[in-house]
């Protein structure tokens, strides 16, 4: 299984980082709960709408990324991500 946040109680509503030199948004899928869980942690500033983790089976989501033309990345335990100063 895999990990991603969405909007609170719109699970629809997938979160994405924008990539700053492209400006493309990037849908991030964490191998690890305790690692997306520690990213929704930091986006709990006021700055960000209200976020939940939610588990997905990792082909599945990669499979409508590539469908959707939709960037994304794969957070393995070995990574380390953290939201971005704005």
């Amino acid at each position: 299984m895999s990990y991603i946040l969405t909007l609170k109680n719109r699970p629809d509503g997938v979160f994405s980082v924008i990539d700053s030199a492209e400006g493309e948004h990037i849908i991030p899928i964490w191998d690890e709960v305790d690692d997306a869980e520690r990213y929704l942690i930091h986006t709990e500033d006021g700055n960000h709408p209200p976020l939940q983790v939610v588990e997905v089976e990792k082909s599945e989501i990669v499979t409508a990324c590539v469908k959707g033309n939709q960037k994304y990345v794969i957070i393995s335990i070995d990574d380390f991500m953290i939201p971005p100063i704005e």
